[in-house]
């Protein structure tokens, strides 16, 4: 029998959405799929996107870029598709059509897209705090040995949370893995949080991660 996966994530639905965004879901998405992608060399992958701010940066940041998110709350994935096209015909802007969606548990993409990815992006994951659910948590040394597995040379992991007692069991999982592991100064990680820890809000952590 094949050994199912742990839950990492909670609600896979949540409100009700708008007629708007099931278009999107129906129509849009399916376009957007990166299951059909070969691999180039220039793969950008965000897993738990939210609601898409920081996939929307990177796609701005990179219009070069195949920038890919993976989600599976279908509440985030159409937010993310309402943020990237028009209201007016349901298109694509221009500065988005680098966006692929990915609206499932991102093991499932692994085990049908085969591409290296120049950065991997793990922002603000559950951090599941009730110890009977740590067996939950998303970022334990096996997942980190996949995702190292996945990254191109000179690849990257960047990882951040606000909650400090995960960066710290993430760095214990870590150090049981094959990766190197670095902590940038906040200054160099461009996303939203670090903007809000300018401004004298709580400072998030990060770890980076590399296969060589």
């Amino acid at each position: 029998m094949e050994k199912q996966e742990i839950r990492t994530f909670g609600r896979r639905h949540g409100k009700k959405l708008s007629p708007r965004k099931q278009s999107l879901l129906a129509n849009v998405l399916p376009a957007i799929s990166p299951k059909n992608i070969k691999n180039a060399g220039n793969l950008i992958l965000e897993i738990g996107f939210g609601n898409g701010e920081h996939v929307r940066d990177l796609a701005i940041r990179n219009p070069e870029t195949i920038i890919i998110g993976a989600e599976p709350f279908m509440n985030g994935v159409a937010a993310l598709l309402s943020a990237i096209t028009t209201e007016s015909d349901n298109k694509i802007m221009d500065e988005y059509k680098n966006i692929r969606i990915w609206p499932d548990d991102v093991r499932k993409m692994f085990n049908e897209l085969d591409a290296k990815f120049n950065e991997i992006w793990v922002l603000h994951p559950d951090p599941w705090p009730k110890a009977k659910h740590e067996k939950r948590r998303l970022l334990n040394a096996d997942f980190l040995n996949l995702l190292g597995t996945k990254l191109a040379p000179h690849g990257q992991i960047i990882i951040g949370t606000d909650h400090w007692e995960y960066f710290d069991w993430i760095t214990d999982q870590a150090k049981k893995t094959a990766l190197y592991a670095s902590f940038p100064p906040l200054s160099v990680i461009h996303t939203r949080y670090a903007k809000k820890n300018m401004a004298g809000t709580n400072a998030p952590k990060y770890i980076i991660l590399t296969n060589q």
